[in-house]
């Protein structure tokens, strides 16, 4: 199949759309939890829904490119942990079954997620 024919896991979960419900009521869960919502509350939430869009958007080979700034800086000194990063990816499970994406598609787009967490976290080298 030549490249640009191919169907990307943007395609098959239903592209933009689908990226901007998963966007919105993630953010619903993730502000109502009482431990999360502290990391946001100086945050200006329209700015970072849509990075957020962007970002997952590029992570799932939609059309677009990421263009924030590198997610080590972003996150850096503000004390995200583990456990934190669980209950975040934790969210995004129960809203991309919400969604009611196909299991396979819930478990790759997880694993995407998942290849950030050093960089969320902290535990990667960071030029701040």
């Amino acid at each position: 199949m030549h490249e640009s024919n191919r169907v990307t896991l943007y395609d098959r979960v239903g592209g933009e759309a689908t990226v901007a419900r998963l966007v919105d009521a993630f953010y619903e869960r993730v502000l109502a939890d009482s431990d999360l919502a502290p990391f946001f509350a100086d945050s200006p939430m329209q700015k970072i829904r849509a990075m957020q869009t962007l970002f997952f958007c590029a992570a799932l080979d939609g059309p677009y490119e990421y263009s924030g700034r590198p997610l080590a800086t972003v996150h850096y000194g503000r004390d995200i942990r583990p456990p934190h990063l669980a209950r975040f990816v934790s969210h995004l499970l129960e809203t991309l079954r919400e969604l009611r994406l196909g299991e396979d598609d819930v478990l790759e787009i997880v694993s995407r997620i998942d290849t950030y967490a050093d960089e969320i976290t902290g535990d990667s080298s960071v030029d701040a």
